[in-house]
């Protein structure tokens, strides 16, 4: 697992695997997308393409072998992977409270546990 985060990281990759096995749909979409969130945030901008190493002779300004055009990942603090996680707690917070207001309370309401479900392990 890249970047220094590892506490929050590992505390939701436990919570999924739980959920999991626990069936609970609710933790389990809230625990993958607050991942997905970190995975993305740790994704380098893309840039303009440096080919390194052999050249593909088959195609232009592709590079060869396994893993020449790999880039490493970005390096999160565990403050950095906090604040992403909190910033999934309140958008679903902010977006219950949305639906709330639109007379969906059954879309509110599960909002609702998949940010008590993340704010657990916070």
């Amino acid at each position: 697992m890249p970047g220094q985060g590892g506490g929050v990281r590992q505390r939701l990759e436990l919570a999924l695997r739980q959920a999991l096995k626990a069936r609970d749909k609710v933790a389990v979409s809230a625990l993958r997308s607050a991942l997905a969130a970190i995975g993305n945030a740790e994704a380098v901008p893309p840039g303009p393409a440096r080919v390194r190493g052999a050249q593909s002779p088959h195609v232009a300004g592709a590079a060869a072998g396994a893993g020449a055009a790999e880039v490493a990942r970005r390096d999160l603090s565990d403050y950095e992977i906090a604040e992403i996680v909190r910033g999934e707690i309140a958008e679903r917070e902010n977006a219950a409270r949305d639906y709330q207001r639109s007379g969906h309370d059954e879309r509110a309401a599960r909002l609702r546990q998949e940010a008590q479900a993340i704010a657990a392990l916070m």
